[in-house]
């Protein structure tokens, strides 16, 4: 795992209070198709440096810098959508099938 990296967060138009954080320049095409369908059209919310230490809103710097490696993303979205989560990796593993 990196010890920083440069991410940029971007909003989601189709789920409220739904961000993807990914590595700076990276291309939307790039990501799984699946995601993209269901993320809709992305807004660019913000860029920063994130670190193993840096807290985050809902989040920590270390969970994205091990999503970026493992993924090449994380996907955050409403606590009380918890049970979204479940659904949504669901929907993504058919999908790919």
């Amino acid at each position: 795992m990196k010890e920083r990296e440069f991410v940029s967060v971007f909003r989601s138009t189709k789920r409220s209070d739904t961000y993807i954080y990914v590595r700076r320049g990276q291309k939307w095409d790039d990501l799984p198709e699946n995601l993209r369908i269901i993320f809709g059209q992305p807004v660019h919310a913000m860029d920063l440096i994130v670190t193993a230490g840096r807290k985050l809103a809902r989040t920590s710097g270390k969970q994205v810098l091990e999503a970026l490696e493992e993924k090449g993303f994380l996907l955050q979205m409403p606590e009380e959508q918890a049970g979204y989560v479940v659904e949504f990796r669901k929907t993504l593993e058919r999908r790919d099938k």
